[in-house]
């Protein structure tokens, strides 16, 4: 361990050697006080955290990510072609601890700094919360600073899918499908089931019935939110929606019952709802009364959720910053192996076209979905088979596959909308991001560098 925090603190002299520790932190403060001022919020409660939250930590995960990228590449890169590093390896050291030293000091020095810019978004969000009216007040500690937790109404994924094949299978006995078509009809097929869970017709209802399952013990005489998103087969000549809402089960629990609402379609409302009104099993049944002239699709997926209180603020924040981090221990590993067997420059312009691969996962998704690069059907949706298509597809659908290990963790957008980022989802993100993801990095990185001939690269500069 000492050779490790030997080799660390030669990193940390590094960063401040190359002036970088002071340039990103000056970046950092610029951020933190700057940005708020320089955009002005909508004077709500949602508005204020976008800018606080949302924009202001997503500059500075963007800045610590760039920066990671150019100290890794460098700090090894540049240690070999200045032959610094032919100095280290002649020493009682193992090239695997001058390796993982390295990305230690690169990851403690990111912490340092997160942890910095971290105190300062969270001192001015309490501060600049003081001037905020009274009720977005109340609604900014209600709905952002706070910890909630989410409940769904249970997948339908099952029953779709078995109904998509027996609706497939008859139009099979009656029509022709040729092997090309047949995803295309599969697809179509399944939108159509898709559209019976989804769309509310005129003068009818549609009713979730959420299990709160071992919670309702400790929900009871608690407030919940409902968060509620629809799409709409038409515009309304005011650009809104009435919505009328029930809870609870008559003669079974108490019911509540809304005013008429004004909602706007594809864009996401919240609203509290009163205590206990889910049954003695604790599953709250909410219906919704469509008045209006059309169609009204809530998606399965977002379109219905219940928010309870979970947690405070501050430990969610830190938690939130912790997936951050993990974030940055893989950028460091990234660069790191990229220098490990390739110059500063190249080792940089590598990496940055992992970073951006990483920012392509729509293009990916299509890629896969349509099943080729090359040769695209309009009329299929799908392209046509060839060596192209046979050998993108797996190697699109690998890297996206790998890329949702890290992208499926947003603590930025949890953190901004007042979700719970528990301590389990803390560690999942640390052995998907940190020890497998960086750990395969690392021994990339750690074979080819205990590997390579350090006189031989400095005679190729």
């Amino acid at each position: 361990m000492q050779r490790l925090f030997a080799i660390t603190g030669l990193t940390w002299k590094a960063a401040f050697r190359f002036r970088l520790f002071l340039v990103v932190a000056v970046l950092l403060l610029a951020s933190v006080v700057g940005l708020p001022m320089l955009i002005k919020d909508d004077g709500t409660a949602r508005g204020f955290t976008q800018i606080l939250l949302t924009y202001t930590l997503s500059t500075i995960t963007a800045l610590l990510g760039l920066s990671t990228l150019w100290l890794s590449c460098g700090t090894l890169a540049r240690d070999i072609e200045e032959c610094q590093m032919q100095v280290i390896v002649v020493k009682p050291i193992a090239r695997w601890q001058v390796w993982l030293g390295k990305w230690l000091g690169i990851v403690s020095l990111n912490a340092v700094l997160l942890a910095l810019s971290g105190a300062g978004v969270y001192g001015l969000l309490q501060w600049r919360a003081t001037r905020l009216p009274p009720a977005e007040q109340k609604a900014l500690r209600n709905e952002v600073l706070v910890a909630r937790g989410s409940l769904k109404e249970r997948s339908f994924n099952r029953e779709i899918e078995a109904e998509t094949d027996r609706m497939l299978q008859e139009r099979l006995k009656q029509t022709q499908v040729t092997a090309v078509d047949l995803p295309e009809v599969r697809r179509q097929i399944r939108e159509r089931v898709k559209a019976e869970y989804q769309v509310v017709p005129p003068g009818t209802y549609r009713d979730w019935e959420i299990d709160l399952g071992l919670r309702k013990n400790s929900l009871r005489d608690q407030p919940l939110q409902l968060r509620v998103k629809f799409h709409a087969a038409n515009k309304s000549p005011g650009g809104t929606f009435t919505g009328l809402w029930q809870v609870g089960v008559p003669r079974k629990t108490q019911v509540w019952r809304s005013e008429p609402m004004s909602l706007a379609p594809d864009t996401f409302h919240e609203f509290e709802i009163p205590p206990n009104l889910f049954d003695d099993q604790g599953v709250l049944t909410i219906v919704f009364i469509n008045v209006n002239k059309t169609a009204l699709l809530f998606p399965l997926t977002d379109g219905m959720e219940v928010l309870y209180r979970e947690g405070g603020f501050g430990l969610n924040y830190v938690r939130g910053l912790g997936i951050i981090l993990c974030w940055m221990a893989l950028l460091a590993a990234i660069g790191l192996a990229s220098a490990s067997f390739l110059s500063f420059p190249v080792a940089a312009f590598f990496s940055l076209g992992i970073l951006i691969m990483a920012f392509s996962t729509g293009t990916l998704a299509n890629v896969v979905s349509e099943g080729g690069i090359m040769n695209y059907n309009h009329d299929t949706g799908y392209a046509a088979p060839s060596v192209v298509n046979a050998v993108a597809v797996p190697c699109f659908r690998a890297a996206l596959n790998t890329i949702n290990l890290a992208k499926d963790f947003s603590p930025i957008d949890s953190l901004s909308t007042g979700r719970s980022i528990s301590w389990s989802e803390l560690g999942l993100a640390f052995a998907r991001i940190v020890l497998l993801l960086s750990g395969a990095f690392a021994s990339l990185g750690i074979f080819v560098f205990s590997r390579r001939e350090l006189a031989t690269a400095q005679g190729n500069q």
